[in-house]
């Protein structure tokens, strides 16, 4: 079979041998400093196995071929940068092998987010499944002690950390998908600035995801995703696949947002200003620049969990003049800047189709670029709101609380330009429209549901209840998951060549934003009644039965419709109509170009003569085409209908 000859299947294979020489590295050292070797105690397994995976994850990059080309510099071996697949192997393969075109790379961060974002799914409707009812039955089943050795209170724990941090790992994939497809597109380059670490920021992830995922079989672990000391310095072997697996999605993210901080500073178009730039290239740059001056951070603090595990360092330890509260303090440094990592992409997706469907042009085009900057910026001074019940100095709380205010300003800022472009629009509803109107809704309602949880008085009263749940799956779902099918449909066609099926879409977003209202409200609902998160079990007497078993079914209407959305995109991708031309009659440059676009996307540069966004305005012309491309107009004007 050709798989065999990917560079997928030599990593994954490298993987294994180099964690097997890892660990013998590791007891070889013990043997010759003459320390314990009994495999079964956890002490002596912990450090063995936790090197084996680190080494088993760079035999993984040389394996794939990550390597190659700066190998080959330091050999002072000739290297190429053209990017041409080779003639004898079938196209499919270079999806499965180091390759160094941007869209390439950027179908492969989305094919790993759809997969992560599966399994994260499908850890929801397990723990799901077990709140259905009160008390514990789905969990406690034999079967789950036959398959992963443990089950109960320990599995739901392990259950619902996974599927919140698997899920953070897919929003992260997602917006390197969405960041390396898209970006050079729109702003007229034929690739991104450095396609060898764009590459590796990828496959670097492919460890990391199996790692993490791995954590399962190695005992689980119960800190939720936030990992906090001490619960973490106790927990099981799996805390450490944990911590290694998002430490190396981390550092993918701290790549590709160099990538992108250079590719859009350096690489734009002619006459493309900084303020004729589409939005979603400004959204990306805003990510990019959070990704690399906040990743570090989580990365920090992840070590310094994995040091005072392994080689007993006491930072946590307050018996030990450690403190637990440091360790928060650097995990959301990051960890809430990366909030808007997960949604500034999404807002600009808004931003960016809003205008197409509306016929009209974006309402205060620069207003609403500056203020993805500015939500970047005002980010960074927010992250105690997070510890306001952790037992933090007390005169700092004010300040964040004011702080944690004032990200609505540039936030509102988007809402007003989305409100005034809609406003006496000439909408039309395709299935991309459909889920960027969901989105603005639910992320209106993430918007009005998070002051109560920057404001002391309140979030006191409800920090760790199933609000705080709400609250945060109504940012992630309007910020980032609604906006990423807008986007996969929308630039389905230009990917493929094929258009997807209108009816599966629209049946796809009908049964997802009501199922997904009805979840949400509910975990508003049972937080204010004093629902506690993460927990296995409640008592039948609080009345809460019904309203968790109404939310479970919701839930798997939601697993369904992206089912749905799966099987649309495959069967399209293989069957759908002949994408012919500007199918949605766009103004961006990608839509001048055949789908899906050729190798060198542009071959002779385009000039950028006018506005973005001015849909509507007779004889407006955006970007001039010298010469045509695969057929494409020569001109990115808006037609005299509009």
């Amino acid at each position: 079979m050709r798989f065999f000859s990917t560079g997928l299947f030599r990593g994954l294979i490298a993987q294994i041998l180099g964690t097997i020489v890892g660990m013998a590295f590791v007891m070889a050292v013990r043997v010759v400093m003459r320390l314990p070797l009994d495999l079964s105690d956890p002490k002596v397994f912990e450090p063995v196995m936790v090197v084996g995976v680190i080494f088993g994850a760079l035999a993984f990059l040389i394996g794939v071929g990550s390597f190659d080309g700066w190998f080959n510099w330091a050999r002072g071996q000739a290297t190429s940068d053209d990017i041409s697949p080779d003639p004898a192997k079938p196209n499919w393969m270079r999806y499965f092998s180091v390759d160094y075109d941007h869209k390439v790379i950027g179908i492969q961060y989305g094919v790993t987010s759809i997969l992560l974002l599966g399994f994260g799914g499908l850890m929801a409707m397990f723990f799901r499944t077990e709140l259905a009812s009160s008390g514990i039955t789905f969990l406690s089943s034999d079967i789950w002690e036959t398959i992963l050795g443990y089950s109960g209170p320990h599995l739901f724990n392990t259950m619902m950390s996974l599927h919140g941090i698997v899920m953070i790992a897919s929003i992260l994939l997602g917006v390197g998908a969405l960041s390396n497809y898209l970006v050079p597109l729109l702003i007229g380059a034929n690739d991104m600035a450095f396609p060898r670490l764009n590459s590796f920021a990828f496959w670097v992830t492919v460890p990391g995801a199996i790692i993490l995922v791995s954590s399962m079989f190695f005992g689980g672990f119960d800190t939720g995703w936030v990992g906090y000391p001490p619960l973490s310095l106790r927990a099981p072997l799996g805390m450490q696949m944990f911590l290694i697996g998002v430490y190396l999605v981390g550092l993918s993210s701290i790549a590709g947002a160099i990538n992108v901080i250079v590719t859009v500073l350096t690489m734009r178009a002619k006459g493309m200003t900084m303020f004729k730039m589409p939005i979603f290239a400004w959204a990306a740059l805003a990510t990019a620049f959070i990704q690399f001056t906040a990743t570090q951070l989580i990365g920090l603090s992840f070590q310094l969990i994995m040091l005072e595990r392994l080689l007993g360092m006491k930072f946590f330890d307050a018996t030990a003049g450690g403190d637990p509260i440091l360790y928060q303090h650097l995990f959301w440094f990051y960890s809430h800047p990366a909030v808007y990592v997960f949604v500034l992409p999404g807002l600009g997706v808004i931003s960016e189709l809003l205008p197409v469907f509306a016929r009209k042009p974006l309402y205060g085009y620069r207003w609403v670029a500056l203020s993805s900057l500015g939500i970047a910026l005002i980010g960074f001074f927010v992250w105690a709101h997070h510890m306001f019940a952790s037992g933090m100095s007390p005169y700092l709380r004010i300040p964040f609380m004011y702080a944690t205010l004032l990200v609505a300003v540039p936030t509102g800022v988007k809402f007003f330009s989305w409100v005034g472009t809609l406003w006496q629009a000439k909408l039309t509803l395709p299935t991309p429209m459909l889920f960027v109107l969901g989105a603005i809704v639910i992320f209106l309602l993430g918007g009005v549901t998070g002051p109560p949880l920057g404001t002391i008085a309140t979030d006191l009263h409800l920090h760790d209840t199933y609000y705080v749940v709400g609250h945060f799956h109504n940012t992630m779902f309007g910020g980032y998951i609604f906006p990423f099918f807008a986007a996969i449909y929308y630039w389905f066609p230009k990917m493929t060549g094929r258009m997807y099926s209108e009816r599966l879409g629209k049946l796809h977003f009908w049964l997802m934003w009501p199922a997904f209202m009805v979840l949400t409200i509910g975990m508003l609902f049972l937080g204010l009644q004093g629902m506690r998160r993460r927990v296995v079990d409640y008592d039948p007497e609080l009345g809460f039965d019904l309203t968790h078993l109404i939310m479970t079914i919701a839930g798997y209407v939601i697993f369904a419709s992206v089912l749905i959305c799966l099987y649309n995109i495959i069967r399209s991708a293989r069957r759908g109509a002949e994408a012919k031309g500007n199918v949605w009659n766009s103004r961006s440059p990608e839509w001048q170009i055949s789908s899906p676009p050729p190798l060198h996307a542009y071959p002779q540069p385009f000039e950028v003569t006018g506005e973005p966004y001015d849909y509507g305005l007779p004889n407006s012309t955006y970007v001039k085409m010298s010469p045509a491309v695969g057929g494409a107009p020569a001109v990115g004007v808006a037609s005299p209908q509009e």
